[in-house]
């Protein structure tokens, strides 16, 4: 067989050694991200098959262009309404899948390079949602914590808000999570298989203590949020409970909760009140997970309060009536030419 022959039959045997092999023992990508590359690969097969009538078993490199895939991901707008965000988690995936390949066949370099030429979509930024203190305090005040639902539900809010913690990172918690010394902390195992030590309060240690407690969970290793088949909490069941009393805060405050408010909401928030306490972004960059403090920084573009602090202390007072002085003049045509 010619090396051409080879190339041209090979990419089906690299497709379950990405995911067996590159993905979890060189990338440490979390599970969500696996099974998010897992869709897109089936999406993508049945694409090649349904629409331009290739079977998965027949593809060869020379049948993944660049326009092969941008009508792939046309088509995932078009027949499936997805979103640009996701239209793009898609992209991203598969430039994942044909970067390993450049590395494990050298010789499908150009057909790699022609997919990976393939550009991310560009979409208006949204606006982040994120709760004021009032409306924090509003919404933890609503869990009856007498009930054995209401310290479970009492336990999620409060964790999704005083940790920061990204939802999987909640839904991940077990009970060995928790350390009391030398001071409380909780730790969060996020993405790329990195953990995080989150100091917690004793006011907030003590809910979480009061709902393992009561719900018995005091197997270390079991997880720590469970539905009532005893199953590991999902994602549509945290939101499920936040959904419950974001409904009942919206009754007792038509003025307050006007956006969608999600468990992503809870950690933005956080990041948000860490902000206005005068917290430096290097702190809360570690607190939230995030790998560069560039992704942090979004906070502070975002807040109008400190945009509005920005202002006042950075740009000077405006006073029709004052006049420069002789020294301020000279300073002022000095900066022009240095810097005109």
């Amino acid at each position: 067989m010619g090396r051409k022959s080879m190339i041209e039959t090979s990419i089906s045997y690299y497709i379950p050694r990405f995911f067996t092999d590159y993905i979890p023992k060189q990338r440490s990508l979390s599970p969500n991200t696996v099974k998010s590359y897992r869709d897109t690969v089936i999406l993508l097969l049945n694409y090649f098959e349904d629409q331009l009538h290739l079977k998965p078993e027949k593809l060869t490199y020379s049948d993944f262009t660049s326009s092969n895939i941008e009508g792939f991901l046309n088509w995932l707008e078009e027949s499936r309404n997805v979103s640009v965000s996701t239209r793009n988690q898609r992209l991203a995936a598969i430039h994942a899948f044909f970067r390993y390949i450049q590395y494990k066949e050298p010789a499908a370099f150009d057909h790699c390079k022609e997919v990976l030429s393939v550009p991310y979509k560009k979409s208006a930024a949204k606006p982040m949602n994120y709760l004021s203190l009032e409306e924090i305090r509003i919404l933890l005040a609503l869990p009856d914590q007498k009930t054995v639902s209401g310290i479970r539900d009492m336990a999620i809010l409060t964790l999704l808000y005083e940790t920061g913690a990204r939802v999987q990172e909640l839904i991940d918690l077990t009970p060995q999570s928790f350390q009391e010394r030398p001071v409380v902390t909780v730790e969060l195992h996020g993405k790329g298989d990195k953990t995080r030590l989150i100091p917690l309060n004793r006011e907030a240690y003590a809910i979480i203590k009061s709902y393992i407690t009561q719900h018995r969970r005091t197997n270390k290793t079991e997880p720590l949020f469970v539905n009532r088949t005893g199953q590991k909490l999902t994602r549509a069941g945290i939101q499920y409970v936040i959904d419950k009393y974001v409904v009942l805060a919206r009754e007792a405050s038509p003025g307050l909760f006007t956006k969608r408010i999600t468990n992503h909401s809870f950690r933005h928030s956080k990041a948000m009140h860490l902000l206005e306490a005068g917290v430096n972004l290097i702190y809360i960059r570690d607190f939230l997970g995030h790998v560069s403090v560039t992704t942090t920084e979004i906070y502070a573009k975002t807040n109008p309060k400190i945009k509005e602090e920005l202002l006042l202390k950075n740009s000077p007072t405006l006073e029709s009536r004052k006049r420069y002085s002789d020294k301020q003049k000279e300073d002022l045509i000095q900066w022009l030419r240095k810097n005109l």
